[in-house]
This record gives structure tokens, sequence and C-alpha cells, in this order.
């Protein structure tokens, strides 16, 4: 593969998306790896560059996605307009401006003019609306490249946790927890998993969604009507799926070690130990669509927004994993179209 074009969203502009982008690529170390386009404005970039001083960011501008500068950062410019930026605040201009970044890039990489796409912070609160009825990038990127369903997963290391449902309320999760979601939310990571990872025979968990696992039916019974049954049915198949367990004795005894993804049935359930045991290097990736799609597993730190606090440890590692999914999806295409290569991969394996 040849060096990557890789679109980077700036996510809401009064959030930590701007710091960590360049924080970030201020390092040239990282054009050796790909050609960054950074879809913001020179203003925004330049307010934001007065901010974190000491990091020093050289970079391409330009009003057009074919002349890009492969040997340095590239600006493509948005939006030409004077922008209020507020660092630290909620407002309705930090929210249309990271929409506004994120469908032109989005369209950009329909278009095939972008490799990969690495998404920065947004805030539900201030992008959702009318003309953008979205609780957040996943909805609307399933949407934009029409994928029957995509799926929540975060990763780091050899962690890696999967979510069946995403951004609803918590009273709603009970009547979301479906044969039919779970099955497609499990063939989304299995896939994924074998597609995007390269592991042939994945392992993996399946969390319970009542304490303890429902405790036999005493606390709860979804455990037993359709999260084992869904299990079973998957292990007669001959796939390494197990369950359900007990979230809390799950993580709190290390028993994620022995699998290869685990599925929780709700967002906290599964990213609440996620971020503790990532550490600040997690990575968010939109398993399911036909296109790569990273983010870092953090919002948009209001609270420290424009004081250069920001670490970009968990945005660095998406551009990473990025560049790294799309080497992945090559080489598997490789291996299932050419029966040759996959003999030679299969006992390399060996």
């Amino acid at each position: 593969m040849e060096k990557p074009i890789i679109g980077i969203t700036t996510g809401d502009i009064n959030g930590i998306g701007p710091e960590l982008i360049i924080k970030t690529l201020s390092d040239n170390r990282i054009l050796d790896l790909c050609t960054p386009i950074v879809f913001s404005s020179n203003k925004v970039i330049n307010y934001y560059r007065r901010i974190v001083a000491d990091h020093n960011l050289v970079f391409h501008s330009t009003k057009e996605i074919d002349k890009l500068n492969p040997k340095q950062v590239n600006v493509f410019n948005c939006w030409e307009e004077e922008v209020s930026i507020q660092p630290g605040s909620l407002t309705e201009t930090g929210g249309k401006y990271a929409v506004r970044s994120l469908e032109v890039a989005v369209q950009c990489l329909k278009d095939g003019q972008l490799d990969a796409l690495v998404t920065g912070p947004i805030h539900k609160s201030n992008t959702y609306s009318t003309n953008f009825p979205f609780t957040g990038h996943t909805p609307y990127l399933k949407e934009k490249f029409e994928a029957k369903d995509v799926l929540m997963l975060l990763y780091s290391n050899d962690l890696r946790v999967a979510v069946a449902t995403e951004h609803i309320p918590l009273e709603k999760v009970s009547a979301a927890i479906t044969t039919d979601l779970l099955q497609s939310k499990l063939t989304l990571l299995r896939e994924s998993l074998i597609k995007d990872f390269g592991i042939d025979k994945p392992r993996i968990a399946v969390l319970g969604l009542n304490p303890h696992a429902g405790d036999e039916g005493q606390i709860g019974n979804q455990e037993q009507t359709i999260i084992k049954p869904l299990v079973e049915e998957w292990q007669q198949k001959g796939h390494l799926v197990f369950g359900p367990f007990s979230a809390d004795a799950f993580f709190g005894q290390g028993s994620y070690k022995k699998f290869d993804a685990v599925l929780a049935m709700y967002h906290d359930q599964g990213l609440i130990p996620f971020k503790t045991l990532a550490q600040g290097e997690g990575v968010n990736f939109t398993a399911g669509m036909s296109v790569v799609r990273t983010s870092p597993d953090h919002g948009t730190a209001f609270d420290i927004a424009g004081k250069n606090l920001a670490d970009p440890s968990s945005f660095l590692e998406a551009i990473f994993q990025s560049i790294s999914l799309l080497h992945q999806r090559e080489n598997h295409a490789e291996y299932t179209a050419n029966p040759l290569r996959r003999r030679k991969m299969e006992k390399e394996r060996d």
C-alpha cells in the first residue's frame, strides 16, 4: 500500500480536538506513515497554535482536496468566515463547525479522496439538530455509508470491548437487548476480529445484562431467555463464544485476558472498565463499515480546553491504528483472494 491519506476532523472547536491535532501532528515522523489532512480552517489551527506554543506545527493550507502536499500536514479549509472561538464553552457555533468539518471529510471519504478517517471529539448537545439528527459519529456514518449495522469497538493492545447498545438511556437498555440485536453485533464483532485484526478463530466473551449475570433468574431473566441460548447456538456452530459472564467479576478477576474480545450489553458496562484498563491510550473503531474510521476514546474535555493540558496519546494511537487497520484489511483481501498466499500464511502461522 502507498502512503495512505488520513482525514482528520477538528471536532468541537471549543474542545480539546484542535489542541490534540497540533500536538499529534507536530512530530514530522508521522509524515513517514501517512499524509494527514485536517478538515478545519487556518484561523482555528493558528488560534490554538498560539496556545500550544511548545509544539511547532507547520502545515500546508489548501482549498482543493487534489492539491495536497505529501511532505507536510495539510489543512483543508472547510470555511473562510470568522468564527468565535471560546475554549471550554459549549456553544452553538462549536457544534455547527464540528458538523461542517465532519460532513466535508465524510464526503471526501465517500468520494475515495481519503483512505481512512480519524474523528475529533464532538458534543451531542450542540451537534444534534433537525439538520444533523444523530446522537454521534457512529449513527451518522452508518447512514452515510448505508451500512446494515455497525458496532462500536474500543481497543488497546490486546483488550477489545464492543457494546451491544450505545448512546441510549439506561432505562431503555433492557428492551433493546433482543436476540436479533445480539446476533447482529456478535456477527459484526467476529467478522471484524478476522478481517481487521487477523484473528482466524476469535474467542469472544459475552457479558450478562443484570448483576451477577442474573443469578439464575433471580435478578432478571435476560441471561436465561436471550443471551445464554444465543451463546449456545453459536457454540453449536463451532464458534468460540462464551458467557454470559458477570461483568464485575469478569473484569475484576482479569478473565478478559483469556479472550480476543468482549461484548458488553451497554455503554458504561463496557467503557468504564475499558477506560480504566486502557489508561488513556484506547481507540474507538467503528466496525461493520466498508471504510476505516477511528477516534480517541474520550470526549471534548471542555474543563481543560485551551489550557495546553490535553494528552494526545489516544489521538495519536487513533491515527496509528487507522493506518494499521488499512494494512490489515489489504492483507485480508489478498489472503482470501489468493489461495497460494493463503496456504503460505497458514504455514507461517503453524
